[in-house]
């Protein structure tokens, strides 16, 4: 299997809980974080004058010097992409996309979905929400929404998308087919406001010690994490793993805000400085409720951003031990610049800075395309999956934060860790990818599953639940019934893979993202290898 298939396989299944089970209507993740959203005046709104205010914005706004003379004949992606990879024009819906996003709300029903065949098969109903007080349930069949018939047509996700959201207040009919009925039945639901908590999980891991993930920084974060951490330290917490893998960024504000709750009093957190932008610098203020306990955060090379900018502080500042691998990259700041018809200029006005003064922002001395194909070059050359036997972990085991060596000032670009995992690959072979591609282990969980575990049996042994050996054997006559042609070497050697994926989804079905952590966490080796550092 080429490293790179197997690289964005790996990808692909980080993303597992977003790819496998669907996404709330009306929500999707940003492509790329790390925005400081400082709403200005509106601008004009046709294609020339968005072109020449652009040009000025540049000359008053952007990090460096630039001769835009030479930018006026291109259009206008290729002028901002002559400029740095994250500078970028926005349309109306993607604007309009990145500020629900970010902002933490919505308005909709809040349910999240999985096309089951070609029948839209209900996997999660927000709490309290409209769809929830409606009387949609985990595992209902929607089958018609309003006047549109949504099941039976295998119809594309371009088509579903939207089709729930809507102004707060205004109502959608929904048809569906509740578990073990053999009649349908016809809902009115509400649209209403929906919060998204950028906090995926928040639980202890054992009697001491505390994990939180957190998925983007947006304008509750800070407040969402101050929440997640009082309730663990209140049940016990002394130790905390943040986990902050695949997370791309976000509000530059939420990352200071979080650092803040680990840091003494008047300790720099991170610097800003551009062309046009004099240094600002800024300071913990002292207020955070966990500024002794031990801390470890998890970063991979999708670590981006804000999220650097805390592992960052954390680093440079002692506070905690960073693990995992080298993270992406990015120290441009954005600021966004609104059109009147509803797009917007994301331009980088400044870089951001390590307590230390180290700029990890990665080169794009190469342009464009051979930025967006650095992953992929980290996998080529090993970096990620290498024992980095010439890497010399800056915290030896046992040692402690105080003792961490000093660390190389001059990277590739991103944040080095302190203790290096490497990227397990073991299973993931070409039958896998397969797999994962037909969605065939959602679709086994989903048809197969949830009939054979309710909630309920599973909920009583949340800690030892395990699949058997028959359940292994009815997903391999499950692949055969789907005409899936089943090569048994590949299939046998991502066992242990298909298993675990298999109980992550599960778990997710009924106890959300943290029933998915609480499966997952166990068996992985950056959680392990945290938990050991924390001893």
């Amino acid at each position: 299997m080429k490293k790179n298939t197997r690289y964005n396989l790996l990808l692909a299944l980080s993303y597992s809980v977003i790819l496998i089970t669907g996404m709330y209507l009306g929500y999707k993740f940003l492509k790329d974080q790390g925005y400081t959203v400082e709403k200005t005046q509106n601008l004009a709104d046709s294609q020339a004058q968005k072109k020449d205010e652009i040009l000025q914005i540049i000359n008053k706004k952007y990090v460096d010097d630039i001769n835009t003379s030479n930018l006026k004949k291109l259009p206008i992606d290729s002028l901002l992409h002559e400029l740095d990879p994250h500078s970028a024009y926005l349309p109306p819906a993607d604007a309009e996309d990145m500020g629900q996003t970010l902002e933490g709300n919505f308005e909709g029903v809040g349910l999240e979905y999985y096309m089951l065949n070609d029948t839209m098969f209900v996997t999660g109903v927000v709490k309290d929400g409209p769809a929830s007080i409606a009387g949609i349930k985990l595992g209902d069949k929607i089958l018609r929404i309003d006047t549109a018939t949504v099941s039976g047509r295998r119809m594309s996700k371009d088509q579903l998308y939207g089709r729930f959201r809507g102004k707060s207040g205004t109502g959608v009919s929904v048809l569906l087919l509740h578990p073990g009925s053999p009649q349908s039945k016809r809902l009115l639901v509400t649209r209403g406001k929906i919060n998204v908590s950028s906090i995926d999980a928040s639980y202890l891991l054992n009697a001491e010690t505390g994990y939180i993930r957190i998925s983007k920084f947006g304008a509750n974060t800070d407040t969402d994490f101050f929440a997640a951490l009082s309730n663990l330290k209140t049940a016990g917490m002394k130790k905390l793993i943040l986990d902050l893998r695949d997370n791309g960024g976000g509000y530059f504000s939420a990352a200071t805000g979080l650092a803040d709750q680990f840091l003494p009093d008047n300790k720099l957190i991170v610097f800003t400085q551009g062309k046009h932008q004099p240094r600002t610098d800024y300071m913990s203020t002292g207020t955070g409720i966990f500024q002794q306990g031990k801390l470890a955060i998890l970063i991979n090379e999708n670590t981006a951003s804000a999220s650097e900018i805390v592992a960052g502080a954390v680093q440079d500042l002692g506070r905690g031990i960073i693990v995992g691998r080298r993270s992406f990259g990015k120290g441009l700041v954005q600021e966004q610049f609104p059109f009147e018809d509803g797009s917007a200029l994301n331009l980088t006005i400044a870089r951001y800075y390590t307590p230390n003064g180290r700029s990890i922002q990665k080169s794009y001395a190469n342009g464009y395309d051979a930025y967006k194909r650095e992953l992929d070059d980290r996998m080529t050359d090993g970096e990620l999956t290498s024992d980095r036997s010439s890497f010399k972990d800056s915290v030896q085991k046992g040692e402690g934060i105080e003792n961490r060596t000093a660390k190389i000032t001059k990277t590739p670009g991103g944040i080095e860790p302190d203790i290096f995992v490497k990227l397990d690959t073991a299973g993931y072979n070409t039958f896998y990818s397969t797999l994962m591609s037909k969605k065939i282990l959602s679709d086994f969980v989903f048809q197969t599953l949830t009939l054979k575990y309710p909630s309920t049996a599973i909920e009583q042994n949340l800690n030892t639940f395990k699949l058997s050996e028959n359940d292994f054997k009815d997903f391999t006559n499950f692949l055969q019934k789907k005409n899936i042609l089943v090569n048994f070497q590949q299939l046998n050697a991502a066992k242990p893979v298909i298993l675990n994926n298999l109980k992550a989804i599960l778990y997710r079905f009924y106890f959300g993202d943290v029933g998915y952590y609480k499966a997952v966490n166990p068996n992985d080796a950056m959680v392990k290898e945290a938990l050991s550092s924390l001893q």
